[in-house]
């Protein structure tokens, strides 16, 4: 069957890979996660992993559950923006700003403000200061 990416409720995600690696039924597993039957069923049908005992009974390991869950999940964005880069909300893409200004805020927070090239937006973006090296160093005496 064709494997796509589906829609998880929120518990889900934070519940499965607590999943201990033993077989749970279909009913157990529905219970644990808090959805219905009836989506367990329809995610089995997409692609989770199951077995089949003797019986005909459907048995789900929670570990290969919790891993299949996980690659449901949308892969996460590592990108970081430079200094000078924002995203704008018109365009919906990362630009880079036209002469961006910095606004101090509070403490080490920054606003980086500038305007997208393409539309004229105006695009802000918090960012923080870069932390100074004080060169002391701690040392732990054990008295």
């Amino acid at each position: 069957m064709k494997s796509t990416r589906i829609h998880l409720h929120h518990y889900v995600i934070v519940k499965a890979p607590g999943l201990l690696p033993m077989l749970y039924k279909i009913c157990e597993l529905s219970l644990e996660l808090r959805i219905p039957d009836r989506t367990l069923r329809d995610w089995l049908k997409m692609g989770a992993p199951y077995l089949h005992d003797s019986g005909d009974r459907i048995w789900i390991n929670g570990r290969e559950f919790a891993h299949w869950v996980e690659g449901q999940r949308k892969p996460k964005n590592a990108r970081k923006l430079t200094a000078s880069q924002g995203y704008c909300m018109h365009c919906n893409k990362v630009i880079e700003l036209v002469n961006p200004k910095t606004i101090p805020i509070q403490g080490k927070l920054v606003n980086i403000r500038g305007s997208c090239p393409e539309c004229s937006a105006i695009v802000n973006r918090g960012d923080r200061l870069p932390s100074r090296s004080t060169g002391k160093t701690v040392s732990s005496t054990g008295q």
